[in-house]
């Protein structure tokens, strides 16, 4: 226990930090009967789904692969995990699920999570979660765990718990973590690896709710995931507090996006959108000169673009009318003064 530092606590694995690529490992166990299998598995290389676990043929299923990837995941090792996972949901189920429970199911997650960086450091994480709520995390890095939980345990409870815990982590879950994620890294790292610039836009709309504007900053299309993006007003950032957006959304083609905006009212202050990437060598700035009359005049003229189109098309009416009028004038005139002849004419040639 004297390698264990007791957190209270609990916070959430963030995304994997630039020049480092991790292994996730989300597990699910249901207890009760439910359509869906008893425990499962989804296993994921950084961002990119590599494939999953089904508990009941005890067989890993490979997702997205363009390349032999038999000797990646090690049956024998998941068997063995999946065993030691059995017991530990089976474990949490009579300490956490109330005696008097009237629910038909409960479900229990586990997250692993192994990480290695450029520099060859590596790291592995669990967490526990109980009703969807995170309930302990053990952390293990450079030969030290760190716990984080809320479970109402004793010290004299939890020590067990926690030393059966540290040596499966520091034993089994570790290594054979961080060897698949290093075999799934030769197969698949040109994939994880790549680099796509964002494009990216400072955007002016007028807001119709509130009558005043929205300047919107997007970057679209990049990878990887990280990005830093800014919104600044006459070259300082705007506070978070006013800027709405910002979540990370995923692209059909396996890139991402992320749009800030920013409320604002009629004024001539100069607004940068500035994008910070790994594929970028120095950071994006994208300006907007803020022009009081460019709203207005972006509604004027489409609108004087459909007037004259309007008067265009009923002038061309118009013409085509009085043309066709004239026209049907002439041949009825050509065909009166045609039948005056011959009725004038028709006298001489009796005589």
């Amino acid at each position: 226990m004297d390698r264990i530092l007791f957190i209270i606590t609990i916070l959430l694995p963030a995304a994997s930090p630039r020049g480092s690529h991790s292994l996730w490992m989300l597990i699910t166990y249901i207890n009760g009967e439910t359509q869906f299998p008893k425990l499962s598995g989804t296993f994921m290389l950084d961002d990119i789904t590599v494939g999953y676990y089904d508990y009941e043929t005890r067989s890993y299923v490979a997702r997205g692969n363009t390349t032999n990837e038999e000797d990646v995941v090690d049956p024998n090792h998941l068997n063995i995990i999946s065993n030691y996972l059995i017991a530990h949901f089976i474990e949490r189920s009579d300490y956490l699920r109330p005696i008097n429970h009237t629910e038909s199911h409960v479900v229990y997650q586990v997250l692993g999570l192994c990480e290695q960086r450029d520099d060859k450091r590596t790291q592995m994480i669990t967490k526990s979660a109980f009703r969807g709520s995170t309930t302990d995390e053990l952390r293990f890095f450079d030969g030290k765990f760190t716990y984080q939980g809320t479970l109402n345990y004793t010290a004299i409870e939890i020590k067990p718990y926690l030393e059966l815990s540290m040596w499966r982590l520091e034993t089994v879950y570790y290594p054979a973590c961080i060897k698949t994620l290093q075999s799934y890294l030769k197969k698949r790292g040109t994939q994880v690896k790549r680099k796509v610039k964002p494009r990216v836009r400072l955007i002016q709309k007028t807001n119709s709710d509130s009558g005043g504007f929205r300047v919107s900053c997007l970057a679209t299309g990049f990878y990887p995931r990280h990005m830093n993006l800014t919104l600044l007003r006459d070259g300082q950032p705007v506070s978070d507090h006013e800027i709405t957006g910002g979540d990370l959304l995923p692209n059909g083609d396996g890139t991402y996006q992320m749009r800030k905006s920013l409320e604002i009212s009629a004024d001539e202050h100069k607004y940068t959108c500035s994008a910070i990437h790994l594929s970028l060598d120095n950071k994006m700035d994208v300006t907007l000169e803020f022009d009081p009359g460019e709203p207005f005049k972006s509604v004027i003229l489409p609108v004087l673009i459909v007037l004259v189109l309007m008067l265009m098309f009923g002038t061309g009416a118009v013409i085509y009318k009085c043309r066709k009028r004239r026209a049907v004038s002439s041949s009825n005139c050509d065909y009166s003064a045609a039948s005056k002849s011959e009725e004038n004419m028709e006298p001489s040639s009796r005589s």
